[in-house]
This record gives structure tokens, sequence and C-alpha cells, in this order.
């Protein structure tokens, strides 16, 4: 009879474990769309033996059925490693390929309406002005197209400068995607920790939600991992540690006061009191493979903002003013995407600008003998040395070395200083000096007048009795952008926009000035530009342009062909997870089936035994 009642007992645990497998299957089948979920599978183990005879030769044992061994949670450490690692630098390149996109969209290179057409229209204009400088529709063709083209370019580079702040907001969001994340990890660890710390239960959803985290993360940065014995994953972003055991070290947020450009950096080994800043990132190592540098979206999004919004200075000049070498370049602002674009697009506009302006309004430079001459080679002006200040300068002074004034009795200061050349300088139809600039800066005007008195404080005239003046050349000012020819601090002059005939055509004596006509046509062929200091072959304004666009494509093109063998890789490594922690729908099915049919056999084995006993019962009555 207890022999019975033991085979009733291996029905039940055998009913019973298959329901649970039937569960456990109908778990996977329900999850197998779900994001980051891990299968799950049942492992069958014997139930205790009961031994009920101590035959010498052949103990008998009595089996009490089936249990459930083990839910076993597949995963592959190694392939989650790889495929984490792959996810990281396909992140980096992929991020900077979208960028470098993004810039040229702004172009409008690939959408037929090229910046390049603003460019051939101003040319065009020039080239009319060319034939027929006195005419006053070709006057007026100019500064209409200088009007659009300048339009056009504070367009470009407005798009490019917002950009950059849409990428200076992705930053922060992703820094803030990093704390949540490192929290969410945090507190999964805890749960984790609690419900296995039995030893009995796998707390596997919690376990798949926290991996998925680690995926996410990963994508974000790079990342280092380490599972200690009682479940708490402990995790180091770009070689600081992020969360562990005991808590999270969030990032924090520098925000520069001029750019409002964020900055992460890890304020638990930071000093804030002395200024010693522990940054995320050190870009002071260049981005390698090799050496694990080009991992992570925050990463590249922060290398394509760059720190700063430059002007065509910062292109040429490290912050000291000195020139700048090749290497500095390329570890400097030609590492930023945003950064290389607006300068070199900056410096374009600004040496169109300027070549422009200084054909209309030309000034005129100290000689090596300290003296100023006209175009032709004529004297212009005499300076003589004196010591202003307790330094030793030259000043304006006449043919007898007779120091000039101005008005408040300060001697003119001539060294470092350019002048307009009044000798040779064309006018407009108004014959007024200085002529007129045709692209203006916001803050200042092109020259500051100056009439010229002798030592006794009488204004100095020429043989017509005419008092003399002189134009002083006002500097480009490096600390304010409104000074200084640059994109988006320039516009056409107001004068001109009322009055187009005033663009400089003339001679002073009133004819036609061909010659100015001939170098305005002539400058668009002049190769005086070079595109950075990494490439310095001289190309002129069209050419500066073309080869601008070509490195921007060719940038582009690498970001995008490794982006793409990179999610090949990633691709590849997923397929080799998948095939481990992902749901077969296929052989799911298999196993309901078989333990469906595992379940139904059990059934019929507990009526067999049912009625056994029940028939033992009834025949001893």
């Amino acid at each position: 009879m207890a022999n019975s009642f033991g085979s009733l007992y291996i029905g039940s645990s055998s009913l019973k474990n298959h329901q649970n497998a039937i569960n456990t299957t109908a778990n996977n089948l329900t999850n197998v769309d779900t994001t980051g979920y891990v299968r799950q599978q049942v492992l069958f183990t014997d139930e205790t033996y009961v031994k009920f005879a101590n035959a010498a030769i052949s103990p008998q044992q009595y089996g009490l059925g089936v249990s459930i061994g083990d839910v076993v949670h597949a995963r592959d450490v190694f392939l989650d490693k790889l495929y984490r690692s792959t996810a990281s630098r396909q992140a980096f390149y992929e991020t900077s390929y979208e960028a470098t996109y993004e810039v040229q969209t702004y172009f409008q290179e690939m959408e037929g309406k090229q910046f390049q057409n603003a460019l051939n229209d101003f040319w065009n204009a020039f080239n009319v002005f060319g034939t027929e400088p006195e005419d006053s529709t070709s006057q007026n063709m100019i500064i209409q197209k200088a009007s659009l083209f300048i339009s056009r370019a504070q367009a470009v580079y407005s798009g490019l400068k917002s950009y950059q702040k849409n990428i200076n907001t992705q930053i922060s969001e992703q820094i803030d995607r990093v704390n949540e994340l490192a929290n969410n990890i945090y507190e999964l660890n805890l749960n984790i920790q609690k419900i296995e710390a039995g030893g009995i239960e796998t707390a596997m959803d919690l376990r798949d939600a926290r991996d998925q985290a680690l995926d996410e993360l990963a994508g974000i940065g790079k990342i280092d991992y380490e599972e200690s014995a009682d479940g708490i994953v402990s995790v180091r972003f770009e070689n600081h540690d992020l969360l562990d055991e005991a808590r999270v070290y969030e990032m924090a947020k520098q925000t520069d006061k001029v750019t409002e450009f964020i900055t992460p950096y890890w304020p638990n080994t930071s000093d804030m009191a002395t200024g010693t800043i522990d940054y995320v990132y050190d870009f002071s190592e260049g981005i390698s493979t090799d050496m694990n540098t080009d991992m992570g979206s925050l990463k590249a999004l922060i290398l394509a903002r760059g720190d700063k919004t430059p002007t065509y200075y910062d292109l040429f000049h490290n912050e000291d003013g000195s020139l700048m070498t090749s290497e500095q370049y390329q570890n400097g602002i030609g590492m930023s995407l945003m950064e290389n674009s607006l300068a070199e697009f900056d410096q374009l506009i600004h040496s169109m600008m300027t070549t422009i302006n200084d054909l209309f309004c030309p000034n005129t430079e100290m000689a090596e003998d300290g003296n100023y001459y006209d175009a032709d080679g004529a004297l212009l002006y005499n300076t003589v040395e004196t010591t202003i200040g307790g330094e030793q300068v030259r000043v304006l002074a006449d043919e007898n070395g007779n120091t000039y004034y101005d008005e408040d009795g300060n001697a003119i200061v001539a060294t470092g200083t350019r002048f307009l050349d009044v000798n040779t300088a064309p006018v407009g139809a108004d014959m007024e000096l200085p002529p007129r600039e045709l692209f203006e800066r916001s803050g200042c005007e092109r020259y500051t007048e100056i009439t010229l008195y002798d030592a006794a404080g009488n204004e100095v005239t020429d043989a017509n009795g005419k008092v003399q003046k002189i134009w002083v050349y006002n500097e480009e000012d490096l600390t304010d952008k409104s000074k200084m020819y640059t994109t988006e601090g320039v516009s056409i002059n107001g004068d001109l926009l009322k009055i187009g005939t005033n663009l400089p055509h003339l001679k002073q004596n009133g004819e036609a000035d061909y010659d100015l006509a001939e170098k305005t046509m002539t400058a668009w062929m002049d190769e005086s530009m070079q595109l950075s200091p990494y490439d310095t072959e001289n190309c002129t304004f069209d050419k500066f342009y073309t080869k601008m666009i070509d490195e921007l494509a060719l940038t582009g093109n690498i970001y995008a062909t490794t982006s793409d063998t990179l999610s090949g890789s990633l691709l590849s490594a997923d397929n080799k997870r998948q095939e481990i922690i992902g749901v077969s729908t296929d052989e799911e099915l298999t196993n309901m089936i078989k333990y469906q049919n595992g379940y139904n056999a059990a059934s019929r084995y507990i009526n067999v035994i049912t009625a056994m006993i029940d028939t033992l019962l009834n025949s001893v009555r």
C-alpha cells in the first residue's frame, strides 16, 4: 500500500513540474518580441530516492519522481562584452557621421541649392563690372549680389551655430541619461540581491532589465563592468567609477558662461575650490581604435561640437596669438567638426570681404624706410622716430621732419598703423574721400578721420589752402567680433544701398577706373588662400570652397564606411547572442507539445494508480 501511495506521489510531482515547465514555455512565447528578454530553459532532475532495503548485493531504492532542477537564464558573458564594445564603437562613428551629414545639408550641396551658386552669382557681377565700371547697372548689380551673398552666407553660418547648440542639447540629455541608467542599475542591483539572497530564486526579469540598461549605457560611452558573487554589478564609465555596491557617482555639468556649452565632469574627484576639475574625457589622447578612444556617442558629440564658436582667426592662430602648426591644428580645432567647419567657412567669407574692401578702399603700410608710399610708388607720408610713454615709435611728419598732431595735440603714431592711400583711392559718383567700403562692420567705421595740426596748433593746409586730412584704418579688434570682418558681424554699406553709384568706380580725376575693374576680376583668380595649417596649398576663393566641401565629404565618407562596417560586426555579434538568449517560437512550441504530452501522461498515470488503490481498498473490505 505504501508503495502504491509512493507511485501516486511520483505522478503528482510529474504533473506539477510539467505544469511549471508549460508556464515557463508560455512565458517565453509571450515575450518573444520583448526587447532585452532572455529565454528561460527548464532543466529536470531526479527527486530524492528512498532506500528501503539493505541487501548486500543490490540495495533497493524507490524514487520520488522528478523536480525542476533549475530554470536556466541563458547568457554568454563573452558575447555580451563583444556586443557592448562593438556597439560603443559603432555609436561613436554613427554619431560622427550624422553630425557631418547635418553640416553638409546646411550648404545644400546635395539638394541643388548650393552655396556655390551664391559664389558664382557674385563672381558674375564682378565680371560685368570689369567691362563697364561706369555703368550704374553694373554697380547696382554688385551691391545687389553682394547683399544676397552675405545674406546667404549668414544663413549658413547661423544654421551651423544653431546645430552646434543642438549638439550641446544632445550632450546634456545624454549626461542625464547616463546618470539615470546608473541609478536604475543600482536599484536593480539591490532588488536582485534581495531576491537571490536565499539561494532559491533567480531574479530573471530584473537581470534582463539590468543587462538591457548596460547595453544602452555601452552605446553612450566606454564601460567596464563586473558582477560580484552576490549579484552586484559595478560599472566604470570612461575609466572612472560610475557605480558600485555602495553608491552611484553621477556626472555633473560644467556650463561655459559665454557659449553655454556643457562639459561633463566627475564631482566626486574634482575640487571646485581650487579649480581642479576631473573631466570625463581627456582629448589630449588621439582618437584611435587601438587605444579604445573611439567609443561612445557622448564622446562623438562633444568632439563634433567643440568647446567654442570660432572665427576665421582661430583657424590659423593659437589662443596666445601664435601661428598654429599642423600638429596643433590636428590636435585642436581640426578634431572638432563644428569648430573646423565654422572657422573654414568664416575664413572664406572674411577673405572675400577684406579683399574686395581693400580694392575699393586701398590702404598703405609703412615701408622698410619708415615712410608711406602710394600705389604708384610716390611718397605719401614722412615719419620720424620719437619716444612716447617710454617706447620708441615713429610718428607722421612733414618733409622737414616736423611732427603732425591731431586736434587734441597728440602726435599721430605711425608704427603699426595703416592709412588710406589718398593718392590712388577710387571714388564714387559723389567724388568724396574716403571711398565707401562694400562690407562694413557693425561695431566701427572703416576709417577714423584726423585733421592735421602743426606744433603751434594750426591746421595744416596744402598749396591751394585746403586743410589736410588723413584717414587711419581701424584695425580689426580680435577681442570684439563686432569690430572684425566676420560672417555674422558685417552688412552691406548702408550708403551704397541708398545710392548705388557711390560705389567706388572712378579715378579722382573723374575718369572710369578700369584698373580697379580689372583688379576686382583678377582677385577671384588670385591663389592667396590656404584651407588650414594642415593643407597649405594656395588656392582661389572658388577652389577653397571646393576643397572645404570635399574635405567634409571625405570625412563623412570615412565615418559612414566605418559605421557601416561596425554595424555589420554588431549585427553578427547580436545574432550570435540571440542564438543563446533569443526565443525561438518553433523550439518553444515543440517544448510546449512535449511538456503538454508529459502532463497528459502524468494525468493518465495518476488515474491508473488511483483506480488501482481504489480496487485494493475495496478488495480488502
